[in-house]
């Protein structure tokens, strides 16, 4: 009779290494990236959160973090891609991989660990791990029979399976989420006792209500957990899957390609010896469609290997193209490469993030990305910065001064009538600028870039309309009394752009970096720590205040024409 190992009757003590504040450690990881075909707009979204999270860490100086993505070189689906491509696995993987990788260099994507399944370092490591989980007793080796769909790599229930027609008019049964065929499959195959761990499962996520975020998801998650939860296939016959890690000690059996997969985020932390330095305190960014796999079964292996799970699941939802899913068949795949080609890096990495909602699936058109990236970044940002540093509005090409008496400190806006040259609005755009930095930094904590971004754009068009408003170019400077208010108005525009560089790095770093240089803000000037705000404003000295700008590369970020 099987008992439970010892790690399902303690209860889970939290890693010093996710401990809070200044100097812990903290993995990011996006998914491993199957390597059946080039990469599309939904692995690029996956990426692009992960690196926009690590960025924005970095800018806090929160502690040292990593972030690791890959590819994932194994299984049934890769075996049948490459036949049918007619090359060998190894060399498939090869291809790929190497697409993933120029994809996500070319994208920015600041990853410090890419990771390849067909590697030694991380088969030894998944050799490792199922041998953790045989000493646990948690694996028995059973007949097993059902619906197993390809594409997905993974067995079906019924309840997620409908009735439709193939190519010849012939009825199947298709995955309700993908609309991928299935097949009757019948094997003998090593089982995990995942029915075990839906105490323990409950009992992490009741203490951890933020291990999984969005919490919609969260709460999806906990309805799995209260329906059928059946022991897992965790290999598959030899005779069928070859390219794949044998089972150790059974060569007829080949490691199911999840759990191999899975451990990925291990492997890169130097398992089984060195991982304890940063395991778990680790988030993963993933797609909703692998949801069941990161926050299910990836957890309960983790317990059953004697290891605690990771400490956030990011979960995000899909990209559609004109109301429709991606699909081959439909010829709609949206290639990176193209769009970055088209739009940008900096306009295309924009456009991902401000328009991405992990909450709900978003949709992609051309014209879309070109309204949002002309109007926020080309004329909004870009406008606004080649305006207040033209040589015939700012021919001293300096950092000019502020001026108390013109735009003097009151406690409450509406007190600003009949005080200096400001106006109520004024006093508005310096409190929501104020404020943003914290904001933002809520935002990106709680997995919601594209606030943060809407935010950003907010303040930048009450920028513009503070400028519009006093029309700076209109102003006497052989005038005294107008130079200072000239001077005071470029003095808080130039103040505003500051603080929209330094919070755009994560993003669009390129264009951050021009910004910021444009305005003369050194490297050591550029983090979220000591970022203030209109210091002057506040009876302050302002270490930029009369120093000459950087040099006028151009236009910040071109306008795009019509795709």
């Amino acid at each position: 009779m099987w008992r439970p190992p010892r790690c399902l009757l303690r209860p889970l003590r939290r890693s010093t290494s996710t401990g809070t504040g200044t100097g812990r450690r903290l993995l990011l990881s996006t998914p491993i990236f199957y390597a059946n075909g080039p990469p599309h707009i939904g692995h690029l979204y996956s990426a692009l959160l992960a690196d926009a999270l690590l960025r924005h860490r970095r800018l806090r100086a929160a502690g040292p973090a990593r972030l690791c993505t890959g590819t994932d070189e194994h299984g049934l689906k890769i075996q049948q891609a490459a036949a049918a491509a007619g090359t060998s696995p190894a060399e498939l993987c090869e291809r790929v991989s190497a697409l993933f990788r120029q994809a996500l260099t070319r994208a920015g994507v600041a990853y410090t660990d890419f990771i390849r399944t067909s590697e030694p370092r991380h088969q030894r490591a998944v050799r490792h791990f199922w041998g953790a989980l045989g000493d646990a007793g948690v694996l028995y080796k059973g007949s097993y029979e059902g619906w197993y769909c390809t594409p997905e790599e993974s067995f079906l229930p019924e309840s997620q399976l409908t009735e439709r027609t193939d190519s010849q008019g012939r009825p199947c049964k298709v995955s309700l989420e993908s609309g991928h065929e299935v097949h009757w499959t019948k094997e003998e195959n090593y089982m995990f006792r995942l029915s075990a761990f839906r105490d323990p499962l409950h009992s992490w996520l009741r203490d951890n209500p933020r291990a999984i975020f969005p919490n919609s998801f969260y709460q999806c998650v906990l309805r799995w957990l209260d329906e059928d939860l059946p022991d897992l296939s965790v290999s598959r016959e030899r005779s069928r899957l070859q390219w794949g890690i044998p089972v150790p000690g059974d060569p007829t059996q080949t490691i199911y390609v999840w759990v191999d997969a899975l451990v990925n985020y291990l492997s890169v932390l130097g398992y089984p010896e060195s991982h304890g330095a940063w395991w778990p305190a680790v988030h993963h960014v993933v797609g909703k469609d692998i949801l069941k796999f990161h926050a299910l079964y990836w957890p309960a292996l983790l317990l059953a290997a004697g290891l605690e799970p990771p400490e956030r699941i990011l979960v995000h939802s899909h990209w559609t193209v004109r109301g429709q899913k991606m699909s081959k068949s439909l010829g709609n795949v949206v290639e990176p490469s193209v769009c970055m080609g088209q739009y940008g890096v900096d306009g295309f990495r924009y456009f991902l993030l401000r328009q991405g909602v992990p909450e709900r699936d978003c949709d992609y058109y051309d014209e879309k990305v070109v309204k949002l990236v002309n109007s926020e970044l080309a004329d909004a940002l870009g406008g606004l910065l080649n305006r207040s540093t033209a040589p015939s509005i700012n021919p001293s090409n300096t950092y000019p001064r502020f001026s108390e008496p013109c735009f003097p400190k009151v406690l409450d806006c509406r007190e600003a009538k009949g005080t200096g040259r400001a106006c109520a609005e004024d006093y508005e755009l310096v409190a929501a600028v104020a404020s943003l930095p914290a904001q933002v930094d809520s935002y990106f904590q709680g997995f919601q870039i594209y606030k943060a971004l809407e935010c950003i754009a907010q303040c930048v068009r009450q920028t513009n309309g503070f400028f519009q408003r006093h029309r700076p170019w209109k102003l006497d400077r052989r005038d005294a009394g107008e130079q200072l208010w000239l001077d005071t108005i470029l003095h808080v525009t130039l103040e505003c752009l500051r603080v929209y560089g330094t919070l755009l790095q994560p993003v669009v770093p390129h264009m951050a970096d021009k910004l910021l240089s444009r305005l003369a803000v050194g490297p050591g000037e550029r983090g979220l720590t000591g970022l203030t705000f209109l210091a002057r404003y506040e009876g302050k000295p302002c270490p930029f205040e009369g120093r000459q700008l950087g040099p006028d590369t151009g236009i910040l970020f071109h306008r795009l024409g019509k795709s």
